[in-house]
């Protein structure tokens, strides 16, 4: 079949189902953003301390509801302590209150307009529940009030990577690792943001480096490999995939990367069932039953082709991409008439989709 037009590979990066959201909603389930209670400071008659030492040791216990109970008794007695305030905010955040956490959080930042921790934890709250925007103001106020602390660095990192702002988020990771420069996890992060502006050498050396303080960093070995793909490093992609699988095993995303890379190196069976494994475990992903369908055709299963590439068509008909592919597995099937239809449509679709470029949109057909 003529007509088609070759266009560049591609990597499927939207940011909501990119592993970058994926590790940044692991950190935000795991409470990993707020990594310290401040100290307990002194001041106040004696039973007023008391609440105020309990409900920062139900903080530093992990007890968030018995810190928030004790520690709103305080604020009952105290309702204009600075430290008891703070604290309160800091609490409601960690037990999930994020509406209360932002409502005092507010209120607390109006009246001390300089205190850098109630504005972090009013960004975190605000983070936690989509605000990103907001949050970004109130985390760029408290690395301004105070930036020697490397968890406000890193928490705001985590919100300009989330509204892919990558050179700020770069930036604010790589302040985050001249404090605490064995952070895997900062690594790990900046080593995307260096991936999402295109500086795949800058992020080989941010992965490598993260693996090797924490050789058990959430999904290391496939960012590595997914900047190795990018370079056209295929076997060290390929190699990283691998190891990644065998971590991780329930992850469709790395099954399809995985997956697409067997294919680009002509290992079509076994990208077969790497695929197959990707649309099993996420039955909305148009792209994976696409290159399934590449991979069938090229195996020569025409059944497995046209049943990958009919899903892939109903989950995206706008992609003349998969109308041409079809037509092909139906041309191979004998199915000549059922092929004619999908290439019309390919080349409808064609007229009105003009042909893009680049890692983020092209695709080989």
């Amino acid at each position: 079949m003529s007509g088609h037009v070759r266009r560049s590979k591609t990597f499927r990066l939207p940011w909501l189902v990119s592993h970058v959201g994926k590790v940044i909603a692991l950190l935000l389930s795991a409470n990993f953003l707020v990594v310290t209670v401040p100290a307990f400071a002194q001041g106040g008659r004696e039973d007023d301390r008391t609440l105020l030492r309990q409900g920062h040791a139900a903080l530093d216990q992990g007890n968030y509801s018995r810190a928030v109970e004790l520690l709103e008794q305080a604020h009952r007695i105290l309702p204009s302590h600075q430290e008891c305030v703070r604290l309160l905010v800091l609490a409601y955040l960690q037990s999930g209150a994020f509406a209360k956490a932002i409502d005092l959080g507010q209120q607390a930042a109006a009246t001390w307009q300089q205190d850098a921790e109630i504005h972090h934890w009013l960004g975190l709250a605000y983070f936690k529940t989509g605000q990103n925007r907001e949050a970004r103001e109130e985390l760029q106020r408290s690395v301004k009030l105070d930036g020697a602390k490397a968890a406000s660095h890193f928490d705001l990192a985590l919100v300009l990577l989330t509204l892919k702002d990558y050179d700020p988020a770069a930036e604010q990771l790589e302040h985050t690792l001249e404090l605490q420069p064995s952070n895997a996890m900062a690594h790990l992060l900046l080593g995307r943001a260096y991936q999402n502006s295109n500086r795949s050498e800058n992020a080989i050396h941010e992965f490598q480096t993260a693996l090797r303080l924490d050789p058990d960093v959430p999904l290391g070995h496939y960012h590595l490999g997914f900047a190795y793909d990018a370079l056209g490093n295929t076997p060290r992609a390929l190699a990283e995939y691998r190891t990644e699988v065998s971590r991780t095993p329930g992850d469709a995303d790395v099954h399809y990367q995985y997956g697409r890379c067997l294919l680009e190196s002509g290992n079509w069976t076994s990208a077969v069932n790497e695929l197959e494994r990707a649309t099993i475990l996420d039955e909305r992903n148009a792209e994976a039953f696409y290159e399934l369908g590449k991979a069938a055709l090229l195996s020569r299963d025409s059944v497995t082709a046209i049943a990958a590439l009919r899903h892939s068509v109903a989950l995206n008909p706008r992609d003349p991409s998969a109308h041409y592919q079809l037509a092909r597995a139906l041309e191979q099937s004998g199915d000549h008439a059922t092929a004619e239809l999908e290439r019309q449509q390919f080349l409808e679709l064609k007229k009105s989709q003009p042909v893009t470029g680049g890692m983020a949109t092209g695709r080989v057909q």
